[in-house]
């Protein structure tokens, strides 16, 4: 009895945004990433084995990315195939509710999590590096997640972009922690 996972293909496209060129990848059932080149875990998830094509798929994600970096809210959602654990899954389920220009902590989705699972407490510091590793940036809107004090900590693209993402969305942003270092 073979027990070997059937692996899909998976296939890339490149996307220049005003913030630099971006990686979309996709097997047949959605995308499964979307990263600014060099950033952070930049295709983590993306198999050794792919090929460049312009899938459907692809000429949509683009779409939504032209509106949305028109500084348009996108009014349709993609088809997405994110893989990780449980959690991680959970924590991008959560990114995918924040609402357009608004910001949440990592504390409230800890809590929110916590609260989902009948606990007390959840870990702030889990739920950012699930935050960390979503593989689907800006669709998945990872750049709304803020620290505690209102400070713009952690983002794989680095901290002009999410900045520049904020702002893009009219999100209100603390002047003061505008300009915090990425922890």
């Amino acid at each position: 009895m073979d027990t070997k996972k059937e692996k899909t293909m998976q296939y890339i496209h490149h996307y220049q945004s005003p913030l630099g060129r971006i990686l979309l990848a996709a097997d047949d059932s959605g995308l499964t990433g979307l990263w600014f080149e060099k950033q952070k875990y930049f295709a983590s998830t993306l198999d050794s084995e792919h090929v460049m094509c312009d899938l459907p798929l692809f000429q949509d994600a683009m779409h939504w990315l032209d509106l949305y970096f028109a500084g348009q809210k996108p009014d349709f959602d993609l088809p997405l195939h994110m893989t990780g654990t449980a959690f991680q899954k959970e924590v991008w389920e959560i990114l995918r509710r924040i609402p357009y220009g608004k910001t949440i902590t990592y504390g409230e989705i800890a809590r929110q999590i916590a609260a989902g699972r009948g606990l007390d407490h959840m870990s702030a510091q889990a739920v950012g590096g699930a935050v960390g590793h979503n593989p689907v940036s800006i669709i998945v809107p990872c750049h709304r997640v803020i620290g505690a004090n209102g400070s713009l900590t952690g983002y794989a693209g680095g901290m002009e972009k999410k900045l520049y993402l904020l702002n893009l969305e009219g999100a209100e942003i603390p002047p003061i922690r505008q300009h915090s270092k990425e922890e």
